[in-house]
């Protein structure tokens, strides 16, 4: 444990390193609820999206985001830097195994993700009035999900992209789609029924309404939660399938 600690204290030191990472997997999210919440018409209630107010709305996706970016971007991007450069390869060599620096990554990863989505938070709350969490336990309980069915699926990025450039190719394309299901483009509110739907069984449409739900005070839907945890099952199943250290 004692090893695992300080790999994971290392990688953390990597990634705070590399500026576009802490820019887009810290900064970025509160900077968008500031530059949403700005906008007037963001901070009144609109009858069309059940009178909630667009910067209520858009909380949740921004966390949706932070986990997107890490997940489907900067952690792939970092595993297959080092399988490119013969990092894994290296390690298998060394008492400490390929699988702890992969534990690390994720750690690493989650952390800074929890760092931004309390800022967010702490954005929106002070900034533009946005309620915190009502239901805190279901909160976490769909934050924890959505975040590992996310990061399964990085695992899966990682484990067949050949290069760093390649890991962060995928992880892009795979990335808008994500956030449009999620709502970052238009809200789930405003789209049309079946398009609702479709998102509902997508990793983020659902960790966005999980989200939303235990903002407004309600356990989030069993539907959402069974779809995350889907998602986790099949991604981790085929990411243990296919990754490879060398």
């Amino acid at each position: 444990m004692n090893s695992f600690a300080k790999l994971t204290s290392v990688e953390i030191k990597l990634l705070l390193r590399e500026p576009a990472a802490v820019f887009f997997g810290v900064a970025f999210a509160p900077i968008l609820v500031v530059v949403l919440g700005s906008i007037p018409g963001f901070r009144k209630p609109v009858a069309d999206l059940g009178g909630a107010r667009v910067i209520d709305l858009y909380v949740p996706v921004c966390a949706a985001f932070v986990l997107a970016i890490l997940g489907v971007a900067v952690v792939p991007t970092a595993l297959a830097i080092y399988r490119e450069r013969g990092v894994l390869r290296r390690m298998s060599t060394t008492p400490v195994p390929p699988a702890r620096l992969l534990g690390a990554n994720l750690l690493a990863g989650l952390a800074m993700g929890l760092v931004a989505i309390v800022a967010l938070l702490a954005v929106g709350r002070i900034a533009f009035g946005v309620a915190l969490p009502r239901q805190l336990l279901g909160y976490a309980l769909a934050l924890v999900l959505a975040a590992a069915a996310v990061f399964a699926l990085g695992l899966v990025v990682a484990a067949v992209a050949p290069s760093g450039k390649a890991s962060s190719v995928i992880g892009n394309l795979l990335f808008f789609p994500l956030m449009f299901f999620a709502g970052l483009y238009v809200p789930r509110e405003a789209m049309p029924h079946g398009l609702r739907q479709v998102s509902d069984y997508t990793p983020l449409g659902a960790g966005v309404q999980a989200l939303r739900d235990a903002s407004t005070g309600s356990w989030p839907h069993a539907t959402h939660l069974a779809v995350l945890a889907g998602y986790l099952a099949v991604f981790s199943l085929a990411a243990a399938r296919l990754f490879r250290w060398e």
